[in-house]
């Protein structure tokens, strides 16, 4: 038996900021959707246009209060071949939360709060 990634989950308060901000910080774009039949919810699944890995952004559309991240014990890791124009990028954006200059990685925050780490590619 083999398993694979297949996509990772945020829950998103405002789906169209949030799909602002994925493209703008990140190049990720929809590409695939899914509404309920009554609009109470819609998944949008974002791809990089390299991997097959997706990340599903679930909008439902009654809720109004922000989602309770916790203490931020998980994130989403994106690698970048130049970490200089991809720093340059979020701060200019006003995104960077944390750097680790040691180890050479820094976290932006989308909108809702999720903590997505920038890493060099290997």
């Amino acid at each position: 038996m083999k398993f694979s990634f297949a996509h990772f989950n945020f829950n998103v308060l405002d789906l169209e900021r949030s799909l602002k901000f994925y493209k703008e910080a990140l190049g990720l774009e929809p590409v695939r959707t899914k509404e309920a039949a009554d609009g109470s919810f819609t998944l949008v699944y974002l791809g990089d246009k390299e991997t097959g890995f997706q990340l599903e952004l679930t909008y439902l559309r009654d809720r109004k209060e922000p989602y309770n991240l916790g203490e931020l014990e998980y994130h989403l890791a994106l690698e970048t071949e130049d970490m200089e124009a991809a720093h340059a990028l979020h701060e200019k954006l006003g995104i960077i939360c944390y750097e680790n200059p040691g180890m050479g990685i820094y976290f932006i925050s989308d909108p809702d709060g999720y903590w997505i780490e920038i890493v060099p590619k290997k």
